[in-house]
């Protein structure tokens, strides 16, 4: 009976002990310490093996770091084990979130949610993490499941932060404030609720001083708290941005204060990819080759790597080892983890290795196919995010300045079926632009193949001078362009836009008339839809030829036609 009393107290002492450790590894896991709260994790996991939620944090540590694979190993053991086993079947719920298989997920969910006890709340806290961190996430039923947990236990302050993380997410400001406030106020050692108030502050980009100030209070509390760091960092880089003369100020502050975050999480692979993560948002590609290089020597398989270096390396002008390492990545990574910047920087590499200098100093295709492939790997990056098109108009620009107007065209034109393209205006005249060069440099049998790459140039005009009715250069080149297009509609569209082409000039006075360059366009503008009216209105005709000649007197057309008049 003795030893049975002496066992009885040992249980209870090691259950105790768990608890604590389980404590510590969750605070590691607040703090981002996740290496530390992997190892203590798996340590209570060798010791007390029959404890579920042991088995579901580390999960949940791997699934956060994007290794569903480890996440559902330890779920599935856990979902095995003596005591509650049921966090784990929350775990492979969010798995089949993850997956698209929601119905399944929510009959996970509720076969936990149908047994709990009277005073079970974390697991509630939990369904409702599921939802705000699933790839799709379902922020209203997050919001209605973590709404249950607070009506369980009003004082629980875990129910308040993630409900106030899932208004957050939802874009509800007001509510997202209130419950982190609450569940600081519940539980004043819950940091994270406080970094969120700061984080709230901080978004609103005219708030930053009190931002900081909020971040510098929970320092205050505890020095040690990584986090908060991170936080400072991107607030002085958010704040670079909006004060130019502070940018590069507040830069170096950023990368000091991520320094520090990094030296209080710790240096594991995943905590080098934030860091990465954040170099690539300051645009510091020097230290993101360098942070690609140290995370290659203890990863040699992780494909997420080979992202930052392929980046990295074309910034950096290395292209050939950029192709090659962005390659690498496609065709390793989960087709789901490629976005549409992989596609962007694997396209620009292979432009940039397929062009070439030939001996007179002209920019030539070097690799056709390479450089075929390139523009389609362009394309793909657009069907991927649409969005992304606004950092086209850089690469077409590119291309038209090394007279690859043919190619630039093509660019530009995708750039331009992105209606919210902030560069709409420019994308679409040197669309056009583009066109109308890449027309004039075809054999004489090749131009007239091209009738429909010149209507895409003239209503790419027309979206320009919707844009800005009075951009002359857009009237000089629909006139051209419909010169181009040889018929008799084409040459009346070409009368009026020369008439608009004269009509916005002349109406700057001479100070724009009397530019060599614009005084040249004018002649050719009275030379051309002086012909034109020559058919249909003499008058007219006789008025435009007369004024080019005092513009150029060895105008000898324009003289010839006065004569035929």
């Amino acid at each position: 009976m003795k030893k049975f009393k002496f066992l009885g107290l040992s249980l209870l002492l090691f259950g105790m002990a768990n608890a604590q450790d389980a404590n510590e590894a969750k605070k590691a896991i607040d703090a981002e310490q996740f290496q530390k709260a992997k190892t203590i994790l798996k340590s209570l996991i060798s010791s007390t093996p029959d404890e579920g939620r042991n088995y579901f944090l580390l999960g949940d540590i791997y699934l956060s770091q994007s290794y569903p694979d480890s996440a559902a190993i330890y779920f599935n053991k856990g979902k095995a084990v003596k005591n509650n086993a049921e966090y784990n079947t929350i775990g492979l719920g969010e798995l089949d979130l993850d997956s698209g298989n929601a119905a399944a997920a929510q009959a996970k969910f509720d076969a936990v949610e149908k047994d709990l006890k009277k005073k079970d709340v974390e697991q509630l806290v939990y369904i409702g993490r599921a939802y705000i961190y699933a790839d799709t996430p379902d922020y209203k039923k997050a919001i209605a499941v973590l709404n249950k947990a607070v009506a369980k236990d009003a004082k629980y302050a875990q129910a308040y932060l993630y409900l106030g993380e899932a208004y957050y997410r939802d874009r509800d400001q007001n509510n997202a404030y209130k419950n982190f406030r609450t569940a600081s106020e519940l539980d004043p050692s819950l940091l994270r609720a406080k970094l969120q108030l700061g984080v709230i502050t901080k978004n609103t980009r005219a708030a930053f001083p009190e931002a900081i100030k909020a971040f510098d209070g929970i320092i205050a509390v505890n020095p040690n708290y990584g986090p908060v760091y991170r936080e400072l960092a991107e607030t002085y880089y958010l704040w670079g941005n909006t004060d130019g003369a502070k940018k590069t100020e507040y830069n170096a502050k950023a990368l000091g204060y991520y320094e520090k975050y990094m030296g209080l999480t710790d240096y594991s692979l995943d905590s080098r990819m934030r860091h990465a993560d954040f170099l690539l948002l300051t645009g510091d590609y020097k230290s993101l080759e360098a942070e690609a290089q140290k995370m290659q020597q203890m990863d040699k398989v992780n494909p997420r790597i080979l992202r930052y270096a392929a980046y990295a390396a074309y910034e950096n002008g290395n292209y050939p080892a950029s192709l090659t390492a962005m390659t690498e990545f496609i065709t390793k990574a989960d087709p789901k983890r490629v976005i549409a910047r992989d596609y962007l920087y694997l396209g620009l590499a292979k432009l940039a290795t397929s062009v070439g200098k030939d001996a007179a100093g002209n920019s030539v295709i070097t690799d056709k196919t390479q450089f075929d492939g390139a523009i389609a790997d362009i394309k793909k990056a657009a069907e991927t995010d649409i969005n992304i098109t606004n950092e086209f108009n850089e690469i077409g620009k590119k291309l038209f300045s090394q007279k690859l107007y043919g190619p630039a065209a093509v660019v530009f034109e995708i750039a331009t079926t992105n209606p919210a393209n902030r560069n709409l205006f420019y994308d679409s005249f040197y669309l056009a632009y583009s066109i109308y060069y890449d027309h004039v440099n075809k054999s004489d049998a090749d131009k007239k193949l091209n009738a429909e790459q010149l209507a895409k140039a003239d209503v790419a005009l027309d979206k320009v001078l919707e844009l800005s009715p009075d951009a002359q250069d857009a009237y000089l080149f629909k006139a051209r362009v419909n010169k181009n297009l040889n018929s008799n509609d084409a040459y009346a569209k070409m009368a009026v836009a020369y008439d608009n082409y004269i009509r916005v000039v002349t109406a700057l006075g001479t100070a724009e008339t009397s530019k060599p360059a614009v005084a040249k366009n004018l002649v050719e503008a009275y030379d051309n839809a002086g012909a034109y009216y020559a058919v249909t209105d003499k008058a007219k005709a006789k008025d435009y030829f007369t004024k080019a000649i005092a513009l150029d007197p060895n105008d000898t057309y324009a003289k010839g036609e006065v004569k035929k008049l």
